[in-house]
């Protein structure tokens, strides 16, 4: 499982046409599920993600966490981090899950967020969605679930 991470000072989402979701300072977590992605995958990036010191506290004059300042998420599915280019000019996705077990743990990943208790949005998983956000930094981190 993979999750981009870019921190934000704002983001939204549209599908159909709506403006459906719209966070402030906070982090636009890209979502990837793999093949074989498992809850304890989900578990990890999510603890991960929660705790990664890459806001800054202007008071303190340290790094601290999206809990810390208290952030938000906006949630996205996507199975293109998966893409494979190694081969011709166009990308294989045949490393993605299943659109049927992705949709489930994709679910839970939301879920998990949400039990956090920061303000949770997310994108409508397997839509065409426009997302917009303003990039913080820029600061954009890829975190992978695999042990290498």
């Amino acid at each position: 499982m993979r999750f981009l991470l870019q921190r934000v000072t704002e983001g939204s989402v549209t599908w159909e046409g709506t403006s459906r979701s719209n966070i402030s300072t906070g982090l636009v977590v890209f979502v990837g599920i793999g093949r074989g992605d498992q809850h304890s995958d989900i578990e990890y990036l999510v603890q991960k993600t929660l705790s990664l010191r890459i806001f800054y506290d202007q008071v303190q004059d340290k790094q601290v966490s999206i809990q810390d300042v208290n952030g938000e998420l906006l949630v996205i599915s996507q199975f293109t981090l998966y893409a494979d280019t190694r081969k011709g000019r166009r990308p294989s996705f045949l490393s993605a899950e299943s659109p049927d077990l992705a949709q489930e743990l994709f679910a839970e990943v939301v879920r998990q967020f949400e039990a956090s208790k920061l303000v949770v949005c997310a994108g409508k998983f397997g839509s065409n969605m426009t997302v917009r956000l303003s990039n913080d930094g820029p600061y954009t981190i890829m975190i992978d679930s695999a042990v290498d």
